[in-house]
């Protein structure tokens, strides 16, 4: 692979809002966006709360995981950004449904705000398969 970076489309991922890739590939890694909780075939975020949004941005990152070579098992660093810090028991709760071992390193952060509004993003960094 050498020093070029590779863009990852996911097909099972909502599609990106704006300039940037679902995920690109480098090296032995996989940088993916943040994934907000939308559901990619209506293009909105799923019903429910900050739960929901979890479940739903996880789903998401893993389709853009695995789309570039990668699974939640490869997953070695997250940074959940969250649009209310009360949320962390909530979204954890979900979080530990999709690592349930191995945990990668991981970064919780309250944001101003969020894209579209969204409740929680979370990204990742991967090693490739």
């Amino acid at each position: 692979m050498g020093n070029k970076k590779e863009i990852v489309v996911a097909e099972k991922a909502p599609m990106a809002i704006g300039p940037y890739s679902a995920a690109v590939r480098a090296g032995q890694f996989l940088f993916s966006a943040g994934q907000l909780g939308i559901d990619p075939a209506s293009g909105e975020f799923v019903p429910g709360g900050i739960e929901d949004q979890t479940r739903q941005a996880l789903l998401n990152l893993q389709a853009v995981l695995e789309a570039g070579g990668s699974s939640l098992e490869g997953v070695v660093k997250t940074t959940v950004f969250l649009n209310n810090m009360d949320d962390f028991a909530a979204m954890n709760g979900v979080y530990g449904e999709f690592f349930t071992e191995n945990y990668p390193a991981r970064s919780a952060v309250q944001a101003a705000r969020l894209p579209k509004g969204g409740l929680v993003e979370i990204e990742a960094v991967a090693l490739l398969d």
